[in-house]
């Protein structure tokens, strides 16, 4: 019995662990995107920066792609992705194989709003390498890879 409790308390405490990351990520990008929002430097709404996540992580997906993905339908993800290429946030880019297709592709102006997420996953990963032998980095990035590759397959990117 004791072994039981012991076993469900490491669960509970990996789960809080995690837990403490992800907000902490999440926290930090929310505070960057108010912070633009006193400047007024900021141009997309709530729903239009968890369409660019989207678009972002799909790698250059079709509307179809995209409306599937975000459980929408495909006039509704036309309305969004419409809105995000007149904020200059998104272009969409001619198939060379379809010339029927459309990918959709996040723009400088994107990439150069999203650096506010991706430059601080840099600089923990930079105090992770400080922090950690080169050994435990590759076991570190080793356990990353399977969560993502084989841990959560509900998420299917390319």
């Amino acid at each position: 019995m004791a072994l039981i409790r012991k076993q469900e308390g490491a669960k509970k405490v990996l789960e809080e662990s995690f837990d403490q990351i992800y907000t902490k990520f999440k926290l930090h990008f929310y505070q960057a995107v108010f912070s633009r929002f006193q400047t007024r430097e900021a141009s997309l709404t709530a729903v239009e920066t968890f369409c660019m996540e989207i678009i972002r992580a799909l790698k250059e997906p079709t509307i179809n792609e995209f409306a599937s993905f975000a459980n929408i339908s495909s006039p509704n993800a036309a309305y969004k992705v419409n809105s995000l290429i007149r904020k200059g946030y998104v272009e969409k880019v001619q198939s060379p194989s379809d010339r029927r297709e459309y990918h959709l592709r996040p723009t400088q102006k994107f990439h150069d709003y999203y650096n506010l997420s991706s430059a601080y996953i840099q600089e923990v990963m930079g105090r992770v390498r400080e922090r950690f032998t080169p050994e435990e980095v590759a076991q570190i990035d080793r356990v990353l890879q399977i969560v993502g590759r084989e841990l959560m397959p509900e998420v299917n990117l390319k």
